[in-house]
């Protein structure tokens, strides 16, 4: 299913960099944990991209060498060229990395150095330890979106029950994560999974 050709302002470019800047600054943990938030808005609301689209997007960048972060513009891009080619395709590149990137390395930034200077304080340290929860929420969340790309994921017991495994093992044991990457692939590639 392909995305018929988009007519995107200007104001549609801001619309989506002051989305994506919002986004910055909810990635707690990661911007992988922003995912159920992306695919609302540019796949549900917007309908700027497909579902394959937006998983193609986020699959490609995690297998491309680099920061993670990378998926952020593959949206944009396939965003600029469903709006109209390699020059709006760029844009949208920059437009959505720009936007994810710049509100949150600032306010990291200066509030490192607040934290820095206050790391004694019991409120400092009672957010630190609040924000494991935040930050394990919405990595369910992305969990739960990437599985609904596939159909209901809440019938596909052989990946609750791989993630279960792999779940306690890395809990449990010291066993290398390549080795737990490498048993899913190859359950996967037999179909298993």
């Amino acid at each position: 299913m392909s995305t018929p050709a988009l007519d995107l302002a200007l104001s549609d470019w801001l619309a989506l960099f002051g989305h994506f800047m919002s986004l910055s600054l909810m990635a707690v943990g990661a911007a992988f944990s922003t995912l159920p938030e992306m695919h609302r808005y540019l796949v549900d609301r917007q309908h700027w991209l497909t579902d394959p689209q937006f998983t193609a997007s986020i699959t490609l960048a995690q297998a491309a060498p680099g920061p993670n972060v990378l998926f952020v513009a593959l949206m944009g891009w396939n965003v600029g060229m469903n709006a109209g080619g390699y020059g709006a395709a760029l844009i949208g590149a920059v437009v959505c990395l720009v936007g994810m990137l710049l509100p949150s390395s600032l306010l990291v930034y200066f509030a490192s150095h607040w934290g820095q200077r206050n790391r004694d304080r019991h409120a400092v340290r009672a957010f630190k330890q609040g924000m494991g929860p935040v930050v394990i929420g919405l990595l369910i969340g992305t969990g739960w979106i990437m599985a609904s790309a596939n159909g209901d994921p809440a019938s596909d017991w052989p990946l609750w029950l791989l993630t279960a495994a792999a779940t306690i093992i890395v809990w449990r044991t010291r066993l290398h994560l390549l080795w737990l990457l490498g048993i899913g692939a190859v359950l996967g590639g037999l179909g298993w999974v």
